[in-house]
């Protein structure tokens, strides 16, 4: 069966544990006597608990080893763990353990074997068939001093996704329209004046009158003409960009939690360790 380190299987284990760290608590005998702390913890597939992983400290050089979970009893309000009857020569006897390695059944027939009582221990296990509940002494959490009820509640987790809400599209078009303009030209006409002498008529003498035939006279005509040509420019600039704007939603789920009903009969005291946030008793 697969095992876990704890943050491995849920990095926020802490919030199982109503903010604690398990991994902070000290390792006592029944009699007050620290001969650890706890390192780290194991848990299965499912995240239930199956070892604490407990360094031994200079008692034994620093040893890691692993602690059966059902073998302690959890005091949060002490932040302490307490085991009975782990003594030197199970220590001595115990495998130890390496956080790099990897914990495989062969392994934890070592462990359990330190911790079996005499009468177990020739007992033969199967290891296609093994389930924990064949050492219901070393893992179960179900007896007077494992006793964990889990209280939920529901939160409200948001999150935000990327839709798309409509598409703006800028192009051109060409219009066209017939423009006017006026432009001044010079044109050249001939102007031909004949004259009748008035009065009395002067005599020319016949010897001095060249008369002749053809052309006698040559005038050029010229006038101006418009020259019209079309050219471009500038008129707007458009610019096309996006802003974000920032804006609230609200919104309004109804949530459940579970609270812990406590009922006794008889004068009995119960002491509830942390009442305010209702995660064990």
């Amino acid at each position: 069966m697969a095992l876990y380190k704890l943050e491995d299987f849920d990095p926020n284990y802490k919030e199982v544990f109503g903010g604690e760290d398990i991994k902070e608590m000290s390792l006592y005998t029944q009699g007050g006597d620290k001969i650890g702390s706890v390192h780290d913890a194991l848990v299965d597939h499912e995240g239930r608990f199956r070892y604490l992983v407990i360094d031994t400290g200079p008692i034994f050089l620093g040893k890691k080893v692993l602690l059966p979970i059902g073998l302690s009893r959890l005091d949060y309000g002490q932040k302490r763990v307490y085991v009975d009857g782990l003594n030197k020569e199970q220590v001595e006897n115990l495998p130890e353990y390496d956080e790099n390695m990897t914990v495989d059944y062969e392994y934890e027939e070592k462990v359990r074997g330190a911790y079996r009582a005499p009468e177990a221990k020739n007992v033969a296990y199967n290891k296609d068939t093994y389930n924990y509940q064949n050492d219901a002494s070393l893992y179960d959490l179900n007896d007077r001093d494992h006793s964990n009820i889990k209280l939920y509640e529901e939160r409200l987790v948001t999150s935000k996704s990327r839709i798309k809400t409509g598409e703006v599209s800028v192009g051109k078009h060409i219009e066209t329209e017939t423009a006017r303009v006026s432009v001044p030209v010079e044109k050249e006409r001939v102007v031909i004046e004949r004259t009748t002498p008035t009065g009395e008529a002067t005599v020319v003498d016949p010897d001095k009158v060249n008369f002749g035939e053809g052309e006698v006279a040559r005038v050029e005509l010229y006038e101006e003409q418009a020259e019209i040509n079309k050219e471009a420019y500038v008129r707007e600039e458009v610019k096309v960009t996006k802003v974000v704007e920032q804006d609230t939603i609200e919104a309004k789920e109804t949530i459940r939690r579970e609270e812990l009903d406590i009922d006794t009969q008889g004068d009995l005291r119960v002491n509830d360790t942390n009442p305010g946030t209702n995660k064990r008793v």
